[in-house]
């Protein structure tokens, strides 16, 4: 028999799927008074489809959040939507079945996508993906559920998502409790993203960072606000033993010390990172070999060429 510890269980698997569900289904009958994140990711998603000027028949939102994405589309004027039926998946059944208010829903988990290869012309995803297990994985499947030349737009949490609450969290825990349980979630770094994509077999990959600030009344309005939109600890390797109220209440004050806005408000920032890559298909444009430039940029900048050892 083999046994594997606690420590690499959680190296070779960092979060807890079932935990993640668990947040979700809890989070549920209350998410939209706390949604508003999702919705903001969701627009700007909308936004960065409408400028492929493509229409796109049949696509696949993976991680609805019961319809957030849906229901920002419903608001767009006909001639503007660009997607035909949209089907939906989330992990959370109770949420799977509140999308289904807006066409075709399924309850799977985000790691096992069920969906034939060639199925759909765009795979969308808001805020869903950030804590899977295979990213590479997911994104593999994603893109061979693509139809060649199918567009793959996704919005991910990124690394420097609520450091402000992380670095107030481990000092009030390290205070109180002599030591820090893992808290930390590992996210996606944008420089690393376009290489995750690459290496999904996706081409043409772009991406970029927007970083979302929010103000709250204090830190403790902020933790139940994530706790709303089903954003807890997940992590595999989590403290299963409750957290004592002392700490949290340290941490808000730590927090609140630390960033105060003058008006008796704190920030918290939230970086999104979007991923826009195309499954390979006929007639796209290709990069060009190195070294087969036939004009100097030098002349195209105006400038004069200076040799390395100037």
């Amino acid at each position: 028999m083999t046994v594997t510890s606690p420590a690499a269980a959680a190296s070779a698997a960092p979060f807890d799927r079932a935990q993640v569900r668990r947040q979700r289904e809890r989070a549920a009958p209350r998410l939209a008074d706390h949604d508003f994140l999702y919705a903001e990711v969701a627009d700007r998603l909308l936004d960065r489809l409408a400028d492929t000027t493509r229409h796109y028949e049949r696509a696949a939102d993976l991680g609805c959040h019961g319809g957030i994405i849906a229901g920002r589309l419903a608001l767009l004027p006909p001639d503007v939507r660009r997607i035909g039926t949209l089907v939906q998946l989330d992990g959370a059944p109770v949420l799977a079945a509140r999308a289904a208010r807006y066409g075709p829903a399924v309850a799977a988990d985000e790691e096992l996508l069920p969906f034939a290869d060639g199925s759909f012309d765009l795979v969308l995803s808001g805020l869903s993906l950030q804590n899977v297990n295979d990213l590479p994985g997911v994104l593999a499947q994603a893109r061979r559920a693509l139809k060649p030349d199918g567009l793959f737009l996704a919005a991910l949490l990124g690394g420097r998502t609520l450091q402000e609450l992380r670095d107030a969290l481990l000092t009030a825990e390290a205070e109180v409790m002599g030591g820090a349980s893992p808290r930390v979630a590992p996210m996606v770094d944008v420089r690393a993203a376009g290489g995750l994509l690459q290496r999904a077999g996706f081409a043409l990959p772009v991406v970029d960072c927007d970083s979302i600030t929010v103000t709250y009344s204090g830190a403790l309005a902020l933790m139940r606000d994530l706790r709303g939109m089903g954003l807890g600890n997940a992590l595999a390797a989590r403290r299963r033993t409750p957290t004592a109220r002392t700490v949290f209440a340290r941490a808000a004050a730590i927090y609140d010390e630390r960033h105060a806005t003058g008006n008796g408000r704190v920030t918290a920032t939230f970086e999104v990172v979007f991923l826009h890559g195309w499954s390979p298909g006929p007639g796209q444009q290709q990069p060009l070999r190195p070294g087969s430039a036939t004009a100097r940029l030098a002349d195209a900048l105006g400038a004069r060429e200076h040799g390395a050892g100037e």
